[in-house]
């Protein structure tokens, strides 16, 4: 319901002086349903429709000064090159003025203007997102649920529930889909959300159903500077961005793996768990995928009305959520071998197509290690750092991690040296009567080193000296699968997926 006259406010907006714009153009208005945002020059204002919805009240000035003001503290810290401040227009003897110490007739959020081509869902459509990219964001994303305010009620199962409920409400809206084809992907729905309620209680009982951003997907996020910001968080209704962090993020991994983008999908959600923790969530994220891929199937179904290619696009997320919730048991693919032999990256190569959706987790050594000691992850470690009780304790935590995300139904990749006997056998008793691969990736000693004196900053602190010493002592009996890793890359990529198929 539109309540408020606002085309003295409009006009006012538009009378803005421009500064250069970044596509060159001068004025522009976009609008949606609940906002109408005015590009002046290098600047951009967001105007709260004067709107009262069943998810949304905008009804008066006071109240869109106050969601203006709530929208720039929401989405300040992910995109500070964005979000510049909140503008209050008022009545002043000479006409509508910003911030005058007249009567407020309303608000805008005030931006810097960025050009609609860097916004990462275009950026992806031509091909440019990166892995950089990737790591970029998902540390924002961690550093955002980090700092997200904690909501005890409802819990996670309740949350969840609802969030299906609805999802079935809003296919009754459009024709799109057939009732018995819906009525079906409901009930596949509801058996999976049975077996991972328990789970979704607990992480809400461990505080991570938090007030998130609520719509993490790639229009919401920009390259500024080169730099990925999140903006355009849901500050309208708590309630739709109360969520497990889990499920926030499980929007924008569902985006990139809809988007044909696995690798990123992947990197993000390893990344993610490397910098926030809880990677529980690992084994829950191919339903919390489909559950987004679901929103987004009855959403679009509802906007298609008669336009085929939105029903293309609705028919597109059905099948898309249908297939995330085939169910595949947990596995643990183990990468050993000495230091240069490609174990880090045959892992990130693999892991995208290792199980459900985003792929698998990867577990490693050396990121293990520095976490331990607390220190980023291409952070050189002192070689007290490597001692054999330290050393002892890493492989230990390894193991136990990789049986734990297994048995939570999570794929998970393991890359570690392995040139300890009784360190292989460990991890063997440990993934004992799970689906395990354990696959040791054989190089000449000069090719080794070639590789160690080549590479770039990584996780690894493995130096020539340390090579040397072990191929002095050896690993001994190898009873692994052995795979040739002495061509290039792609050549024993070949080789470990077919002994992995």
């Amino acid at each position: 319901m539109i309540l408020d006259d606002q085309s003295e406010v409009t006009d006012f907006l538009r009378s803005q002086p421009c500064g250069p714009a970044p596509d060159g153009e001068t004025v522009r208005e976009i609008e949606t349903h609940i906002s109408r945002i005015f590009l002046a020059g290098d600047r951009a204002f967001k105007l709260k429709r004067a709107v009262r919805l069943p998810y949304a009240d905008f009804s008066t000035p006071q109240i869109r000064l106050e969601t203006c003001e709530k929208e720039f503290a929401l989405n300040r810290p992910t995109a500070p090159g964005i979000y510049l401040g909140v503008r209050r227009i008022t009545r002043q003897a000479g006409g509508l003025a910003f911030d005058g110490d007249g009567p407020l007739v309303d608000a805008v959020v005030e931006m810097t203007r960025f050009a609609q081509d860097d916004i990462l869902d275009r950026v992806a459509a031509a091909g440019g997102l990166t892995e950089a990219h990737a790591e970029s964001l998902a540390r924002t994303v961690a550093a955002m649920h980090a700092r997200a305010p904690v909501v005890r009620r409802p819990g996670g199962g309740a949350l969840m529930e609802g969030v299906l409920d609805i999802n079935r409400s809003g296919f009754a809206t459009s024709r799109v889909f057939a009732p018995e084809r819906v009525a079906t992907l409901d009930e596949r729905f509801r058996r999976a959300f049975r077996r991972h309620r328990g789970q979704l209680d607990r992480r809400s009982a461990r505080g991570l159903v938090r007030l998130c951003h609520g719509d993490l997907h790639l229009a919401n996020i920009v390259l500024h500077e080169g730099r990925p910001e999140v903006f355009d968080a849901i500050d309208f209704n708590d309630a739709l961005a109360t969520v497990d962090v889990a499920y926030d993020l499980a929007f924008l991994l569902m985006d990139l793996w809809h988007r044909g983008l696995p690798e990123l999908a992947n990197r993000v959600a390893n990344r993610y768990f490397d910098t926030a923790g809880a990677e529980d969530a690992q084994g829950l994220l191919p339903f919390l995928m489909a559950v987004r891929a679901e929103v987004r199937a009855h959403v679009t179904a509802t906007a298609a009305k008669d336009d085929p290619d939105r029903a293309a696009a609705a028919q597109g997320y059905f099948d898309l959520a249908r297939d995330l919730l085939a169910p595949e048991p947990g596995r643990v693919v183990v990468l050993g071998g000495l230091s240069g032999s490609g174990k880090t990256t045959l892992a990130e190569r693999i892991a995208p197509h290792l199980g459900p959706a985003p792929g698998a987790r990867i577990v490693e050594s050396d990121r293990t290690r520095k976490a331990m000691f607390g220190v980023e992850a291409t952070e050189h470690l002192p070689e007290a750092a490597y001692s054999p009780g330290v050393s002892d304790e890493v492989y230990a935590r390894i193991a136990a991690r990789a049986r734990k995300l297994a048995e939570g139904g999570a794929t998970v990749v393991v890359g570690a040296v392995f040139d300890s006997a009784a360190h292989r056998s460990q991890l063997e008793h440990r993934l004992a009567g799970l689906r395990f691969d354990a696959v040791w990736l054989e190089a000449a000693p000069d090719r080794l080193r070639d590789r160690i004196a080549t590479r770039g900053a990584s996780a690894s602190d493995a130096t020539l000296d340390v090579l040397e010493t072990q191929l002095s002592h050896g690993p001994g009996r190898i009873g692994w699968t052995r795979i040739d890793a002495n061509g290039t890359l792609e050549a024993t990529l070949a080789r470990l997926r077919a002994r992995l198929s």
